[in-house]
């Protein structure tokens, strides 16, 4: 058995917020980043300015976790063909306001970011990707190490632990197959369902704090016009697509028309120069390639 559920996305702008269901984003934070997170409180996010253009098309939500480390979590549900410098300038902006006039560089806050999207984003054949800021040397090809001054000062191990860290969760791409308890979560992102027999941290709170029963009137009227408002825009993506297909289709027919047309014609010109040398008059050498009077006229001068 399965139990249908409120979207992720919607849940995290209208219920996740709250203290007492940090457990649920928890949850799906400790088996992405495989390890025990727990969010210390919420900082103000662009998700938080609802802005007509962004009210559906995308969530997000900035919290700091107990180890004093900035966890961006954004949930893209649109196109964005410029999606990838968007999470470099959300990562930016989270690391430079929340470092505070005359602080040093050595406080700013690891920043690490979550992007679950629902389109195809780049071109790769996995679904979930991390990436990482690493040096590596254009001679030895050795990568950059902290020295161990820097290790015990900063307490860091490596230089990546220093730059922002970015994941990728490409929702639709995921075949429905959970393997692992990441792959549980992958699975209810995409279906609003949890299995009885998924064991993820936090699925077990989000079966109870995610229930649509346990919505009120007005929730329950704002979550069905999100729900609405999402098929809007799959259609609307449908039909973009398949004009775009009608129109290169289009396209193609033509060039390949224009290719014919130029092998007949080049053919009617061959004809022509052969039946010119034959002395036939322009009325038969018309007859027989479909050329103009004018254009065997020109033909026979050059000639």
């Amino acid at each position: 058995m399965s139990k249908r559920l409120i979207r992720f996305d919607w849940a995290v702008k209208k219920l996740l917020r709250n203290k007492a269901n940090f457990v649920v984003l928890e949850g799906f934070l400790s088996e992405l980043l495989f390890e025990d997170i727990k969010i210390q409180k919420i900082l103000e996010s662009e998700g938080n300015q609802e802005t007509e253009q962004d009210k559906y098309n995308r969530v997000d939500i900035l919290v700091q976790n107990a180890k004093n480390e900035l966890v961006i979590v954004e949930i893209q549900n649109t196109y964005e063909i410029d999606y990838f410098h968007r999470m470099a300038y959300g990562a930016s902006k989270a690391l430079t306001e929340n470092l505070s006039l005359g602080q040093s560089y050595s406080e700013i806050k690891k920043v690490i970011s979550v992007n679950i999207v629902y389109f195809d984003l780049g071109q790769g054949k996995d679904y979930v990707y991390k990436g990482t800021t690493n040096f590596q040397g254009l001679h030895e090809h050795d990568l950059l190490q902290l020295s161990n001054k820097q290790k015990e000062t900063f307490a860091k191990k490596n230089i990546s632990d220093v730059f922002p860290e970015y994941y990728i969760i490409k929702v639709n791409q995921f075949n429905d197959i959970a393997k692992d308890t990441l792959d549980e979560w992958v699975y209810f992102l995409k279906n609003s369902e949890v299995k009885d027999s998924f064991k993820a941290k936090g699925l077990a709170e989000a079966k109870e704090v995610l229930d649509v029963m346990r919505l009120n009137q007005e929730q329950t009227y704002g979550y069905n016009r999100y729900l609405d408002y999402l098929h809007v825009k799959a259609s609307e993506a449908l039909s973009l697509k398949i004009q775009q297909e009608e129109l290169m289709e289009k396209k193609i027919a033509e060039a390949e028309q224009k290719v014919r047309k130029d092998e007949n014609y080049k053919k009617a010109i061959e004809i022509a120069k052969n039946m010119l040398a034959d002395n036939e008059t322009n009325e038969k050498i018309a007859k027989y390639t479909g050329l103009t009077i004018k254009q065997i006229e020109a033909l026979r001068n050059k000639k």
